[in-house]
């Protein structure tokens, strides 16, 4: 049919009046509310691409100890990710413009949730952000009607004005939280958010990476050892700096490539000052047992030089592609 799947977070090419509309009904609410909320909300419906890992938790404890360590690390999967440095065939000026534009989407149901960081953290005070965060609909009698702007907890005291005296079922619920989206997202398990669309080796990448970090024990005491004393507002400072700087964004007194070796005493004690982030993930894989380790080597480069895939991309885009970012195409094609 001459398709192609195209490996990478943001549409190189073309604008969002050039992108054809999904014609489902949840999408239409949703397509009138973003505006009334951020600037960069369309951008995100209609030309980026994300990649995801889902993860489970044993426990409340085991959830809020991964919802931590994950929230905290997620600008450097960002980072070591990132791959969406053209916008409309130009250098946007971004290595990840798919995660800056999250920045301005829509706040009140994004970001990186200084909350989870609390003493008080758990279930509990999730469920309660949640049931404030404005909704987008409720799926009713087979059609979606349009709650925006209301909160779950209004639906839960039957407040809502087009269902009057309706209340949630546990689909309800389930959708809604569905409509959240923060760096890190908590539903029956935990979902990582931060990294862009990329190639093939880095699907596989991502999933490992994570698994390294927070399946295995030892490793991911390391990483809420080494983050516990991360304030909010570097953490903060990091998701807002790294869609532009990516791995070369500072961070107290070196690089955040460089918060690699803090994790190696840890992980890998003989390793060299310069070894990648990707060593101290396959430790944790190796004593796992299996064999994601190898796929790590897909992002084993970008960790050692702290070059990125969007890096790369630019490189090509001012050199040999005589700036065209027609060639992406071949590039990232699957």
């Amino acid at each position: 049919m001459g398709i192609g799947f195209l490996g990478i977070g943001f549409q190189p090419k073309w604008g969002i009046k050039d992108i054809p509309i999904m014609p489902k009904g949840r999408y239409e609410i949703v397509r009138h509310y973003m505006p009334k909320v951020g600037t960069l909300g369309l951008d995100m419906m209609f030309r980026t691409c994300t990649v995801q890992v889902n993860l489970d938790f044993s426990s409340e404890v085991d959830m809020i100890r991964k919802f931590r360590a994950g929230l905290a690390l997620q600008p450097i999967a960002t980072a070591l990710f990132a791959n969406s440095p053209f916008t409309e065939g130009k250098p946007n000026g971004y290595l990840s413009m798919r995660s800056q534009i999250w920045t301005d989407t829509d706040k009140n149901r994004s970001g990186m949730l200084p909350f989870v960081f609390d003493d008080s953290f758990g279930f509990e005070q999730y469920v309660d952000y949640a049931l404030d965060v404005p909704m987008y609909f409720v799926y009713h009698e087979n059609k979606y009607i349009d709650c925006t702007g209301m909160s779950f907890r209004d639906f839960m005291a039957g407040k809502l004005p087009h269902l009057p005296g309706k209340l949630p079922t546990l689909n309800d619920w389930e959708v809604h939280i569905g409509t959240i989206f923060p760096e890190v997202r908590l539903k029956k398990f935990l979902e990582m958010r931060g990294a862009d669309g990329g190639r093939r080796g880095s699907l596989c990448a991502l999933p490992a990476f994570w698994v390294g970090l927070l399946y295995d024990d030892v490793s991911l005491q390391n990483v809420l050892d080494i983050t516990a004393d991360w304030t909010t507002e570097e953490r903060q400072m990091l998701r807002n700096q790294v869609p532009k700087t990516g791995l070369k964004t500072p961070f107290r007194d070196g690089l955040l490539w460089h918060v690699a070796q803090d994790v190696l005493k840890f992980a890998k004690a003989c390793c060299s000052t310069y070894f990648c982030r990707s060593i101290i993930l396959q430790d944790g894989l190796e004593r796992r047992g299996f064999k994601e380790s190898r796929f790590l080597n897909a992002v084993a480069e970008v960790a050692t030089t702290g070059v990125t895939s969007a890096e790369k991309l630019l490189e090509m885009y001012h050199g040999k592609w005589a700036q065209s970012v027609d060639h992406v195409f071949e590039e990232l094609l699957y």
